[in-house]
């Protein structure tokens, strides 16, 4: 080889060299730090900012509207900061497992210290007003969590699939998966904008909820133990009068004389029909109940009028078929939505009235007795004649101190 081809390699590879090492430096310095995209994250806007005294005017969900010393004590030390309310929108996954687009809100206190994030479950709502992206007066995240947030806490708040930015589709009112996926693809959905927006997240995650938002705190809880163990730091459920044993609770319906109070009867009518659509037993409801409610039932759905004990409205053939066993479709259904008989591992909280006529005592007394059997690190507190609204405040107050030692 002459000395000129041997300078023509020589500077074709010094020239090689610095093409790789200007191309490296250029991909450095235009992503110094790059940011994941993100996987469930669809769209964030701010809803508004709201100081502690505007927060303050929102108290009544915890004073009952009462003028009590103590619950003012209580208030005053709750409201520390400044809250930003944003509506989220973000994918999950229908009932039939294909993604759709929902929505929550997201409450964020304006602190720079780091703070746990809460993932509350609202309980029953029968309006898309009532929707937590909606943030409207009547719904949760107005009220309870933007207070919880005022205090130290970023609080996620989905609304479920059938409100919101999935209004068009039906609720599946008191369904197990579709309840826990939507509210852990919303924790999900949070997180993205907690690192977008450079959040101090202190790692930790709580979850909590009160009625159709126990069942669903629950539901989420199992789902995160049993299927993702180690994506969260899942440190704290409190969970507040849930129908988790929906097995016993659909049987004591069925068999035993309740309340007659037509509003809490046209929720039970709301499972009935949510089941019989999402496991495909697609029956008329002439098949569950008999006359005169079937038909207003069949044409009115969960605002038929039944002012009647519940138990007297069941086809004869339907409830001898529950009773015997024999039943196994609506029976499996029902049981697939059970969510009482497993073993927590992550400290938790029951909160329940013993005098509660619309999700009955024994599901969260048959759910401490089972989870305790299997060494589940569960606590019931019990509110000595109290009702489903009676306790809301226990619980409400209970959790706030719950959490706020595990901060």
């Amino acid at each position: 080889m002459n000395k000129p081809q041997q300078h023509k390699i020589v500077l074709y590879f010094l020239m090689t060299c610095i093409g790789i090492w200007f191309a490296s430096c250029k991909n450095k310095i235009s992503d110094p730090d790059p940011i994941p995209s993100n996987q469930y994250l669809v769209s964030s806007t701010l809803i508004g900012t709201y100081s502690k005294d505007v927060l303050k005017t929102r108290t009544d969900v915890l004073t009952g509207g009462i003028n009590d010393p103590l619950v003012a004590i209580f208030i005053s030390g709750l409201l520390k900061y400044d809250v930003k309310a944003y509506k989220i929108i973000y994918k999950t996954k229908n009932t039939d497992g294909t993604e759709i687009q929902a929505s929550g809100a997201l409450i964020v206190p304006q602190t720079t210290e780091a703070v746990p994030l809460i993932s509350q479950q609202h309980g029953t709502i029968r309006s898309d007003s009532a929707a937590p992206s909606n943030y409207g007066t009547s719904s949760e995240s107005y009220t309870i969590a933007s207070l919880f947030a005022s205090n130290g806490y970023i609080i996620s708040c989905p609304d479920y699939i059938g409100y919101g930015a999935s209004k068009s589709i039906v609720h599946p009112y008191e369904h197990r998966e579709s309840l826990a996926q939507a509210s852990l693809d919303m924790i999900r959905a949070s997180k993205e904008f907690i690192t977008t927006e450079k959040l101090n997240w202190s790692k930790k995650l709580m979850i909590t909820g009160y009625s159709q938002g126990g069942f669903a705190t629950m539901s989420l809880q199992k789902k995160i133990e049993e299927q993702f163990p180690t994506e969260f730091n899942l440190v704290a459920s409190s969970c507040g009068a849930g129908a988790y044993n929906k097995t016993a609770f659909m049987k004591y319906l069925i068999n035993e004389t309740t309340h007659a109070i037509s509003e809490y009867n046209q929720l039970y009518i709301w499972v009935v029909q949510t089941y019989n659509r999402i496991y495909g037993l697609n029956r008329a409801m002439n098949t569950y109940f008999k006359e005169p409610y079937a038909t207003d039932i069949q044409n009115n759905g969960n605002t038929a009028n039944v002012p009647v004990s519940f138990n007297l409205t069941f086809a004869d053939a339907f409830k001898k078929n529950i009773n015997d066993g024999t039943d196994t479709q609506f029976l499996n259904a029902v049981k697939d939505n059970d969510v009482f008989d497993w073993a927590p591992k992550t400290e938790t909280q029951l909160y329940h009235g013993n005098a509660d006529q619309q999700v009955f005592y024994l599901n969260s007394s048959t759910a401490v007795t089972a989870m305790k059997a299997k060494g589940g690190n569960v606590t019931l507190i019990t509110k000595a004649g109290g009702t489903h609204g009676s306790t809301l405040q226990d619980y409400a107050i209970g959790t706030f101190n719950f959490f706020n030692g595990k901060k």
